[in-house]
């Protein structure tokens, strides 16, 4: 097997629901990225063997092929092919992951993996209607696994892990304290790209910043607020993920490809894994995910110099790192979810950009990418900066 390359990643700010980017097409979110990444690494677009692009609501202008619609809109000749896929939460790693095997495998040479989810133009869920009527999963799994919202999983989580309210807010405070902190000393400057929107309260203007970043929350704030999911429950909307809009585009090279065009990779593909878990607690199957991709890559935790594990709710975060053994200091260094968003197809990539960029800013080795995913399964990513193309 040869290797898989990532030589830039690249992503768009997270806009809030009916924010900055409520009148931007996802399709045309999405192009923007993938012409950005072309444009910054100097590719012909022409050289491309595939566009690989997660994205879960594939609906409307989600639907029919974002990814092949994403890239002619960016201008790609009409040869570029294209592919959308779904694995819920985890589609962008996932497509990065394709993307990963198509090169390695000598297949492919130069692959984009990308990923996109507008979830106030595409409300999350409205892929699950049918003549007005909301299809529910088929009788064959709900007679056999109790299915429920993610919210209530992540109760369940909070509960195996004896989670407290106090640690959730704690956990969801220090995650926006740390995305304000990267944000003000320009962290996320090389890797997001500003968005040309229009919007009725300011106008035109150019979108550059993250834009669910609460910088005057407290925990006093948080403490207020009710539970969302159950009413004994401790999980309140602070201490869940923000819905959001957003797109990422990472370019993958075969070594071959590194050379022939004289490309600088930032880092590479070492490891990746699948796995999963309970449908019913759903959550927790990052930990098996990261497990196998550390066995595969022959490493251990302490061998990790950042991590990115998404924070879809802080009890996942909270529960995982701990059962894993990670070192909080090492993860989410920039924040995660809870204070940027997440725009569900969009986040792996959106994971993998930022982790490139904590490796680089704290010159550490090995990186560590992983979510969760509904109805139980988790998926990860080891990437290494040391490089011998």
């Amino acid at each position: 097997m040869g290797e898989a390359y990532i030589i830039d990643a690249i992503r768009t700010p997270v806009g809030r629901r009916n924010g900055a980017l409520s009148n931007v097409r996802a399709d045309d979110l999405a192009a923007a990225t993938l012409g950005e990444i072309v444009n910054r690494t100097g590719i012909d677009p022409d050289t491309i063997d595939d566009v690989v692009m997660g994205c879960v609501t594939q609906v409307h202008e989600q639907g029919i092929n974002v990814a092949r619609n994403a890239a002619l809109i960016a201008g790609f000749p009409v040869d570029v092919t294209g592919t959308t896929v779904n694995r819920l939460c985890g589609s962008s790693q996932q497509a990065l992951n394709f993307a990963a095997m198509g090169v390695s495998s000598g297949h492919q040479d130069l692959v984009i993996a990308a990923g996109v989810e507008h979830m106030t133009r595409i409300t999350m869920g409205s892929d699950m209607f049918l003549q007005g009527e909301m299809v529910t999963p088929s009788p064959k799994m709900s007679w056999k696994y109790n299915i429920i919202p993610q919210g209530l999983s992540a109760e369940l989580v909070a509960e195996r892990f004896e989670l407290t309210r106090a640690e959730l807010d704690e956990y969801s405070l220090e995650s926006h304290k740390r995305a304000a902190a990267a944000d003000d000393a320009g962290k996320f400057d090389n890797e997001t790209i500003a968005i040309d929107v229009n919007t009725e309260e300011k106008g035109d203007f150019s979108f550059a910043n993250d834009e669910g970043i609460r910088r005057s929350t407290t925990l006093e704030k948080l403490a207020t607020l009710k539970p969302a999911f159950r009413e004994d429950g401790i999980i309140t909307a602070a201490s869940s993920s923000q819905i959001s809009d957003g797109s990422a585009a990472i370019l993958l090279a075969s070594k071959d490809a590194v050379k022939k065009y004289g490309l600088k990779p930032r880092a590479k593909i070492v490891s990746m894994a699948t796995a999963g878990g309970d449908p019913t607690i759903m959550l927790t199957a990052p930990i098996g995910a990261t497990r196998k991709a550390l066995d595969r890559a022959g490493l251990s935790v302490g061998d990790l110099g950042a991590v990115e594990l998404n924070e879809a709710f802080a009890s996942v975060a909270l529960g995982c790192s701990r059962e894993l053994g990670l070192d909080l200091s090492k993860v989410n260094v920039y924040g995660g979810a809870i204070a940027l968003g997440h725009p569900l197809g969009a986040s792996g990539a959106r994971l993998m950009t930022t982790l490139l960029n904590v490796l680089e800013e704290k010159d550490e080795r090995y990186g560590l990418s992983t979510m969760c995913i509904g109805f139980g399964q988790g998926i990860a990513t080891i990437i290494d900066r040391n490089i011998d193309a």
